[in-house]
């Protein structure tokens, strides 16, 4: 596979269990050596350093796991802290640095305590701590929401979003959540049996899925939008049905209503979201037009000329 993130973008990569998620991101810092292939990681060649040069560059790739990784017998800080005893920074450094983590992630007042003390959420973060600790360039995170519930997703995401935010930190994920994409990625790769089969925009990708593989995903997570169904025998006689995708500003436009009146059509709403991809709002309605056959398809091309995304249903 071939993959190329750039600086300051959250990059997702989802997949079903066994895809090849792990395996892939644990080469990026070569805890896992690939047989072949390279591995670039701003401006250098990682499979071919030494290893006090690997260990070296290796503070500059941060990471997060699924289960935490905490040393049970440390606090907080301590935990914290870790990486950067390892590298014996002044007790004084450690101190200053720490504290801003802390305060960070929202941990200040639970410095001293211990894992077992903790929250899933707050095991989380004090892994996100841990990782920024030595100022990374990249935060790698390993399916870093799977084991939490989904308030505490969205709060861990909203960190790290901030976190790329303020740092411009390139941050890459793997899950196998659609919903974690959407929030907060700029782009997505689709891994399956170890390959890359889409990859794109999130915005792109999440609304023109292309591979089946992509597609089992969205429907997955569109909560039974896509289990709609609606019989020929249903609809009005000379009725079409289309589902219409808006990106944007136009979600909240009037376009639809401002067509139908040029066209004199009428329309049923059979179905309708409005979310958002990252910071980007989308909506997609899934409409009944009714009305003689030309001006259904003079509507059609009316929308399509306002860019909005229309496609005609059986």
């Amino acid at each position: 596979m071939n993959l190329s993130v750039g600086k300051g973008e959250i990059f997702g990569v989802i997949g079903h269990s066994g895809a090849g998620k792990s395996t892939l991101i644990r080469c990026i810092n070569l805890l896992e050596r690939p047989t072949e292939g390279e591995i670039w990681v701003g401006g250098v060649e990682l499979t071919g350093l030494n290893k006090r040069d690997l260990q070296e560059k290796r503070r500059k790739i941060g990471m997060i796991f699924q289960h935490f990784n905490l040393l049970s017998s440390a606090t907080v800080f301590d935990n914290i802290a870790f990486p950067l005893t390892l590298i014996h920074t002044p007790k004084q450094e450690i101190e200053k640095k720490v504290n801003e983590l802390l305060e960070l992630v929202g941990l200040k007042e639970h410095r001293n305590k211990y894992p077992s003390q903790l929250s899933g959420g707050q095991k989380q973060r004090v892994g996100i701590a841990r990782a920024l600790a030595s100022d990374p360039d990249v935060l790698l995170c390993d399916e870093a929401t799977s084991a939490l519930d989904p308030q505490t997703t969205d709060s861990i995401l909203k960190l790290l979003l901030d976190i790329n935010k303020r740092f411009d930190l390139t941050i890459m994920l793997i899950t196998h959540e659609m919903h974690v994409i959407q929030s907060i990625c700029d782009r997505v790769a689709v891994i399956h049996a170890g390959g890359i089969v889409e990859e794109g925009p999130v915005t792109e990708v999440f609304l023109k899925p292309k591979h089946p593989v992509t597609k089992e995903f969205i429907d997955r997570d569109s909560q039974g939008e896509d289990g709609f169904r609606l019989s020929a025998a249903s609809l009005v006689g000379g009725s079409q049905l289309v589902r219409i995708t808006f990106l944007g500003a136009k979600t909240y436009e009037s376009i639809m209503s401002q067509v139908v009146r040029e066209t004199g059509v009428n329309f049923a709403i059979l179905q309708g979201t409005i979310s958002t991809i990252k910071d980007t709002p989308y909506g997609k309605l899934k409409v009944s037009f009714e009305g003689s056959k030309e001006d259904i398809n003079r509507t059609i091309a009316l929308l399509r000329q306002r860019e909005l995304d229309v496609e005609v249903m059986e």
